[in-house]
């Protein structure tokens, strides 16, 4: 089989009706298989391997208490939970879960564990932060899971054909921002297979955080990251239920990642990474950087 070619989303819809797949999973295995010149099992295998990262991610993150070496991470994950075993949870037992478990991935990450970049290690926490909680709560099957990471995966590939998935390119809209779209594509296949209903639940995951920046304090990857893998997870779950519900986007996905690369190429280099505006600009980081460079 010829190599498939897809540059956007309207090219996995295009590619869907042309080959007659339903299932947008099956259309992204096909996809790397064909591509990457892999057979199928192989690549079901590989993401076997990443769903078990992923969820020990999880598990590794709340194991100890995460302190980083700037100090700027003091065991977040810890806390959450003790906060949630306590029962002092403001919505739900579950809500409060999601929280713990995108803590716990990315400051597993902040902390030199082993994470899955999905689809950077800055935006680690979003996906198993989210899907995992909602998995348990649907009893859904771990060959279910993989292919929603297929899924997501898709939404990273088309993403960074017409964009970039870097802060230091297109400010943190591009990770954090990006992570959400792909965690909300995925867990609405979850429930819904549509492309259409897929490609609204990204859609607005994406807008949720066009024009955010990255300005990371210090320059490391803990403050406002962190916090906003946690962000990014649960606006990922309310903009699945959306679609789930039927309310569609009225921008489409392309056109909502062609906005946010034009919104990232108009960003001053101060807020993309650099460490020179923003948050990292402020008297409290700025003390903070100076006083990790004694």
């Amino acid at each position: 089989m010829k190599r498939i070619k897809v540059k956007s989303f309207s090219d996995v819809k295009r590619n869907l009706n042309a080959l007659n797949i339903t299932d947008p999973a099956k259309f992204f295995i096909l996809y790397e298989s064909v591509n990457t010149d892999v057979t199928e099992e192989l690549v079901i295998d590989k993401m076997k391997r990443v769903l078990l990262v992923m969820r020990n991610s999880v598990k590794v993150g709340l194991q100890d208490t995460n302190i980083t070496n700037s100090g700027m991470i003091t065991g977040g994950a810890k806390k959450m939970n003790n906060f949630l075993e306590f029962g002092k949870s403001l919505l739900s037992k579950e809500f409060s879960e999601i929280i713990v478990n995108s803590l716990s991935v990315s400051e597993a990450n902040a902390c030199m564990r082993k994470i899955v970049a999905a689809p950077t290690a800055g935006a680690a926490g979003v996906i198993p932060g989210a899907i995992f909680k909602i998995a348990d709560k649907h009893n859904i099957s771990d060959e279910k899971l993989i292919n929603a990471l297929f899924v997501a995966g898709g939404i990273g590939e088309v993403i960074l054909k017409q964009a970039s998935i870097a802060g230091a390119v297109h400010g943190c809209q591009a990770e954090i921002g990006s992570a959400g779209a792909m965690t909300a594509g995925a867990i609405a296949y979850l429930f819904n297979p549509s492309i259409d209903v897929i490609e609204s639940a990204a859609s607005f995951a994406l807008k949720n955080f066009l024009g955010l920046v990255c300005d990371p304090v210090a320059g490391l990857v803990e403050i406002p990251c962190i916090k906003r893998n946690v962000s990014a997870a649960l606006n990922a779950i309310a903009s699945a239920e959306m679609a789930l519900a039927g309310i569609e986007t009225i921008i489409p996905l392309d056109e909502v990642i062609l906005a946010m690369a034009e919104i990232g190429n108009k960003m001053s280099d101060t807020l993309k990474e650099t460490a020179l505006g923003g948050l990292a600009a402020t008297p409290t980081a700025k003390h903070i950087t100076e006083d990790l460079l004694k």
